[in-house]
Order: C-alpha cells, then sequence, then structure tokens
C-alpha cells in the first residue's frame, strides 16, 4: 500500500505499551486512542500528542481514517470487539487470547475470511528473545528432530480486575502453550489434562471451577511429537514464570528456574547456561530500543504486565512490526487467525478434560 498504516489502540493500560512503537515505525501513522474512562483517555492523548479519542468502540469503528485496530481491552471483550472491527472493514491485531470459547473462535476465523481483512493475535511468548534464540537453533538444525516439549505458565493474579478472580487456569493458557506449537510447525491435536488442588469458594464460585493448577499433556497434530502444559493464577507459590523447554536428539533448551539466572542449553548430558542474545536488528531501526526498554511511561509508571517477565522479552516492536508488515506485503501474519484460534483452543479444550477428570478431548480444525 502506498500510504502509512492508519493505526488505532483500543484499551490504553497495556495497550499504551504499544502507541511509541506505532508513532516511529516507518509504515504506520498513530491516529487515534480509545478508552471508556475519559480522565485516563485523556491523559495518555495528551501525552503522546493523540488528537483523535473515543470513549465507544462502535465511534471508533466508524472512523474512516482508521486502517487497523489493535484491541486490548479485556478478556471477555476480545471476540465480540475482534469480529465488529474486522466487519467494519478493519485489519485487526488483538491481545491474548482470542476468545473464551470454541464458537467465539470459529466466528473470529470466519469473519476473518468474510472480511479479507488482516487478523492477528498478538501474542508475546512467540518474539521474545528466548523464543528467536530457540528457534534459530531448530531452523539450523543444530538443536536436531524435536523429541519432546514442555511449557509453563505460573502467576498470582490476586488483586487484578475483577474478571480474573477465579478464571480458569487454562483458559488464558497461549503463552505456555504457543512456543511449543510455534517451533514445532504443529497444531494441537488432542489433550488429556488434570486439575489439582483446590482455590478458595469465593474465587471457585465464578466459573464453577476449583482447580489451582491445571497440567495438561497434549498430542500434536499429524505428529509423533507430545508436549506437557502446566498453568496456575491462584494460591500456588511459584515466582512469575511463563517458560518453554525443547529437547532435541542433538540439543536441548531448557529455561531457568528463577528469572535471575540463565537458560541452560544441552549438548548429550552436558550442560551449560547461555546468555541469550537480543533480536533488535531484525527491526526497523526506529524501533529497535523498544525492545529493551518499556514505553508505558518514561516517569517509571510502567504497566504491571510489562513488569512480570521482563517486559515480555522485547516482543512487543516485533509483534507490531509482524502485523504491520503482513499488511504492506498482503500476506498471513504469524500468528493468523486459523493458527490463533487453534493455540487458543488447546487451553479451552484442556479446561474441557481437567472438568471431566481427564477425559481425552478433540481440538478441533478450524481450516
Amino acid at each position: 500500500m502506498g500510504r502509512k498504516i492508519r493505526m488505532a489502540i483500543a484499551g490504553l493500560g497495556f495497550g499504551a505499551e504499544f502507541i511509541p512503537i506505532y508513532q516511529d515505525h516507518p509504515h504506520t501513522e498513530m491516529v487515534a486512542i480509545c478508552q471508556r474512562n475519559e480522565k485516563k483517555l485523556n491523559e495518555i492523548g495528551d501525552h503522546f500528542g493523540i488528537a483523535k479519542r473515543y470513549t465507544s468502540f462502535e465511534e471508533l469503528l466508524a472512523d474512516d481514517e482508521v486502517d487497523a485496530v489493535h484491541i486490548n481491552t479485556p478478556i471477555p471483550d476480545h471476540a465480540a470487539q475482534s469480529i465488529a472491527a474486522l466487519k467494519a472493514g478493519k485489519h485487526v491485531a488483538c491481545t491474548v487470547p482470542m476468545a473464551t470459547t470454541i464458537e467465539e473462535c470459529l466466528a473470529i476465523v470466519a469473519a476473518q475470511k468474510a472480511s479479507g481483512r488482516t487478523y492477528m493475535m498478538m501474542e508475546t511468548a512467540v518474539y521474545t528473545r528466548e523464543f528467536l534464540y530457540v528457534k534459530e537453533l531448530v531452523e539450523s538444525g543444530k538443536l536436531g528432530r524435536i523429541q519432546f516439549l514442555r511449557g509453563c505458565h505460573q502467576q498470582e493474579m490476586a488483586g487484578w480486575p475483577g474478571y480474573w478472580e477465579g478464571l480458569p487456569p487454562m483458559h488464558y493458557a497461549t503463552h505456555a502453550v504457543s512456543p511449543l506449537l510455534a517451533l514445532s510447525g504443529k497444531e494441537a491435536g488432542s489433550v488429556a489434562c488434570f486439575g489439582s488442588g483446590r482455590i478458595e469458594e469465593r474465587l471457585a464460585s465464578k466459573y464453577g471451577s476449583q482447580f489451582a493448577v491445571e497440567s495438561a499433556l497434549f498430542r500434536l497434530r499429524d505428529s509423533e511429537v507430545a508436549m506437557e502444559v502446566t498453568r496456575s493464577l491462584f494460591e500456588t507459590s511459584r515466582e512469575y514464570v511463563e517458560s518453554f523447554d525443547v529437547y532435541g536428539d542433538k540439543m536441548s533448551f531448557e529455561w531457568q528456574r528463577l528469572e535471575a539466572e540463565e537458560p541452560i542449553v544441552f549438548k548429550g548430558e552436558e550442560g551449560n547456561r547461555v546468555r541469550i542474545p537480543d533480536f533488535a536488528h531484525l527491526l526497523p531501526e526506529p524501533i529497535r530500543k523498544y525492545t529493551t526498554e518499556g514505553v508505558y511511561d518514561h516517569a517509571g509508571n510502567t504497566h504491571l504486565s510489562f513488569k512480570q517477565g521482563s517486559g515480555h522479552g522485547g516482543s512487543h516492536p516485533h509483534l507490531a512490526h509482524e502485523f504491520v508488515m503482513s499488511i504492506v506485503e498482503g500476506r498471513r501474519p504469524f500468528p493468523d487467525a486459523i493458527t490463533s484460534a487453534n493455540w487458543t483452543c488447546a487451553g479451552i479444550c484442556a479446561h474441557e478434560s481437567a472438568m471431566r477428570g481427564g477425559a481425552h478431548v478433540d481440538i478441533p480444525r478450524f481450516g
């Protein structure tokens, strides 16, 4: 396309992290922001110099000067807002997860196909520096044949917004699931998952799920490889971790146990800690700096989601760049709607399995 892509962002908590990235990207201009809280909307608009401001998502979609919408609103709004934006002719980037039900994922895939617009789930875990490092090991052949994968996302969500309270662990499993599926190049095909422990009744009653931890074993579609994923959100003592382990026949990669440590690469039985390089060189020069610094508020008022997990491993500018370039180049983004649906429904089906005592559950095909 000849002119710059005109971007809007809806949801300005975590979403504000992306404003300067789009302002500095050579193929985009940041034209509008949307936030229900007018006071906060104006604070952010004044801070970043954005004139167009909406308290209504519907009014934002009616703006013909907006080409693409990056959605960073609460989880329950993702599906309806993504579908509405696609139907309005906008390209859509949406934070994780894609939706909360299989039916919603099917509807987003259908809306994307009907609209011909781009849809990308903005999954940070497949653009972190750790992921990009292991991706190079896989693609170069150094790691060899993948034999097994393991992912873990443990986080204490006490004090987060009300809809988080009591959320079943696997309903938001994309951070643990996606790097494994992306490195394998496969879809999740089926799952058996067990719930463990219990959370207090005040939390359990919100979604009808008592489990403190859910741990799943997935079979990958059209593959002899399996993967294991563990997830917890409440009342389970553990430092925050979004980790993945990959075991190959030549090399293996294991995430560190503590955030302050370095990961380990094994060759045979010998393991050595490695310092993961940054991958800013893959990006246009104007946005390279955003792999190593927060952008939400240079006064130090960084959003909690950036503090935890070391700023999502420098992934934010990589995500924005992939979304933008997929539009510019007229190709599917990674992950596209079909892949995003598989990654999201892997967790939804895992929770279904846990609620059925570990029963085998097939994960739907979306394309």
